[in-house]
């Protein structure tokens, strides 16, 4: 996904950064593009603020969806893709946002629209879920998120 390669080319990292480089790397970037430290001019400070804020947004984005956050809740997630039901789905650019009756919310990354189309047209869309979207793909925990938010 271009966000996905976007926000790694942002904050200089490969797919394989692990949370201990990302975070480094997050706090070196904040720390050269804090807006405390372009007080020269307002065009520069306003400008400091909107890199910081998409370093944040990289940052929180690229935690969310690394092996060791997903490790972390590997156990809650199996159960939810497993056992709980699919109460709707969302597609939108290639990204395919899933909710389940235990009220978790995934998100799923690089989605080809034609297995879109196929979980649709599916006899049973969570079958199909379990089989080709909920192991194969990128995703992250949107009910997490708005949780911590």
């Amino acid at each position: 996904m271009k966000k996905i390669v976007d926000y790694r080319k942002l904050l200089g990292v490969n797919e394989a950064a692990e949370l201990q480089e990302l975070k480094s790397v997050y706090r070196g970037l904040m720390k050269a593009w804090h807006p405390d430290k372009f007080q020269e001019s307002e065009e520069s400070k306003l400008a400091a603020e909107e890199k910081s804020k998409t370093i944040i947004e990289a940052y929180h984005f690229l935690v969310s969806i690394a092996p060791e956050t997903r490790a972390q809740s590997i156990t809650e997630y199996t159960a939810t893709t497993t056992a709980s039901a699919m109460v709707d789905f969302e597609y939108k650019s290639q990204v395919l946002k899933v909710s389940f009756a235990d009220g978790n919310e995934y998100e799923y990354f690089d989605v080809p629209k034609a297995i879109y189309v196929k979980l649709i047209n599916a006899d049973s869309p969570g079958r199909f879920a379990r089989r080709h979207i909920f192991n194969n793909y990128v995703y992250r925990s949107v009910s997490k998120l708005v949780a911590s938010a």
